[in-house]
């Protein structure tokens, strides 16, 4: 009998960066606590992620104490940003949002320049509370999000990734596999379950935070960037294509909201409710 628990959690402090293992994390209802609170844009305030800039991948960003970052890369001298004030908001388009959010300052802007050779600023959400709402077509009244794409949380299966590794196996590009799960840049990672098992999920239980299963996370290139080189391949959207299509997406992983707070654990049961 499948007794599934949560396997890994994962946290982005800065949106598209790398992604940061934890032994647990606070629920908080817009999201893992830090996760997602900073993110790039452009000249023109619109976000910039890897679809933009594969780079961003070999860049890191560790929270600290109070909400700032510190930034580091290999080779690189690291550097240290405080959370900007209110005095320093512009509006930034998030996908098809738009967000009130703080600059950084000027020395953030130069260590992402010299790195990723683009004019890029740093900004942070001060109050996810209340910034940002859910997609009302599944978000409930008063539900909001970080900077995240477009939900609190994504949530992935070990056993679904090891069946796209064995189709990849036999497709096109077997030499690309098998895919680590870095790729689909989950928050948490659920073992102990059938492939796809999560595509039924209506409502499930992590230790003792209950989330809703809201909607299948569709996929964009930046899963096919290799997360250590920033190289692109064509793996995983050739398979999922034949695979995991629904109309125009191509879908692996599922987006959840909490319906509460807490902490939850790696090694935490995992009930699904319905």
């Amino acid at each position: 009998m499948l007794s599934p628990a949560l396997g890994a959690v994962f946290v982005h402090p800065v949106k598209s960066l790398a992604a940061h293992a934890a032994d647990e994390a606070v629920v908080e209802p817009w999201g893992l606590d830090g996760d997602r609170r900073w993110m790039l844009i452009d000249a023109e305030n619109r976000v910039v992620t890897q679809r933009q800039q594969p780079r961003m991948a070999q860049l890191s960003a560790e929270a600290l104490p109070g909400g700032g970052v510190v930034l580091s890369a290999s080779g690189s001298p690291s550097l240290a940003v405080e959370v900007p004030g209110p005095d320093r908001s512009v509006v930034a388009e998030l996908h098809r949002s738009k967000v009130e959010v703080s600059v950084a300052a000027g020395a953030a802007h130069a260590w992402f320049g010299a790195r990723l050779g683009a004019e890029v600023r740093l900004v942070h959400l001060d109050a996810p509370s209340h910034r940002r709402p859910v997609d009302p077509e599944f978000g409930r009244p008063g539900e909001t999000v970080s900077l995240a794409d477009g939900y609190p949380l994504l949530l992935t299966t070990r056993a679904s990734l090891d069946a796209l590794n064995s189709w990849v196996a036999l497709g096109d590009h077997p030499e690309e596999g098998p895919l680590p799960m870095d790729r689909f840049r989950p928050n948490v990672v659920v073992d102990g379950t059938a492939p796809w098992a999560e595509d039924g999920w209506k409502r499930i239980a992590i230790g003792e935070v209950v989330f809703r299963v809201v909607k299948p996370c569709g996929r964009c290139v930046v899963t096919t960037t290799d997360q250590r080189t920033a190289e692109r391949g064509k793996e995983p959207l050739r398979t999922l294509a034949r695979h995991r299509r629904d109309g125009r997406h191509l879908l692996f992983g599922q987006n959840m909201i909490p319906e509460g707070t807490g902490t939850v654990r790696v090694g935490d049961p995992v009930r699904v409710l319905d």
